[in-house]
């Protein structure tokens, strides 16, 4: 399988989406300039983390505007699969392809640290190959992850099973302190209506191989690709 992975000036995960995608899963990825509105032939699409354009104005602001994101969007509006990553996320906000926004954490602090998620829907293109029972161990590096939408959005997302990750405690409890944003009902991650889009906070990339300490992020990876 080909997936695009696509670089914008500031990006600083996308050699590690192409290690995980190549170097772990044995399939091929293409890095696709942001300048360059052209998929080449990709099956999939993956916006990785960073700070695309330096986070100017608002994170994924600017990167939702560039020529290849137009070609994206016609992607998944024809139901191809796109996965974004921490900043990936932030774009696809941006860009209109998911609800909601990614707001300041909370605490005003930029945080770095392994956190606990519960998989809320095992059956999208993304989870499938998941485990649905402990709680996965995946790293986060943000400042900007706070996901935030209107009573009605989170309500149809809640409703629809579109909330695919939700940050929680060794329990599995969705608690407060298991939240480390301030994410409205613990939300790491959602899809679209159609399920082909999804956006989540932490980094599966970073948690694919065990000298990494966890392999928990590699079932997002074998997903998409299955």
């Amino acid at each position: 399988m080909r997936v695009g992975v696509v670089v914008f000036p500031g990006s600083n995960c996308d050699h590690d989406a192409v290690h995980a995608i190549e170097q772990v899963c044995g399939h091929q990825a293409v890095p696709l300039w942001h300048k360059e509105p052209d998929l080449k032939g990709v099956e999939a699409v993956v916006l990785p983390g960073g700070f695309s354009y330096g986070d100017y104005l608002r994170c994924g602001a600017i990167a939702a505007l560039s020529p290849i994101l137009g070609e994206v969007k016609r992607f998944a509006e024809g139901g191809g699969p796109v996965m974004g990553i921490c900043n990936g996320f932030q774009v696809l906000c941006e860009a209109g392809l998911l609800p909601g926004v990614l707001l300041r954490n909370a605490s005003l602090q930029f945080r770095c640290q392994d956190v606990l998620l519960k998989v809320e829907n095992g059956e999208t293109r993304f989870t499938r190959a998941l485990p649905a029972s402990a709680p996965l161990r995946i790293p986060i590096a943000h400042a900007d992850g706070n996901y935030f939408c209107d009573d009605a959005t989170l309500a149809t997302l809640e409703g629809e099973g579109r909330v695919v990750l939700r940050y929680v405690d060794a329990q599995g409890r969705a608690s407060p302190e298991a939240n480390p944003n301030g994410s409205r009902n613990n939300i790491a991650g959602i899809v679209s209506a159609r399920g082909n889009v999804l956006g989540m906070m932490p980094h599966p990339e970073r948690a694919c191989e065990a000298v990494l300490g966890s392999t928990d992020g590699l079932g997002f990876f074998r997903s998409l690709l299955a």
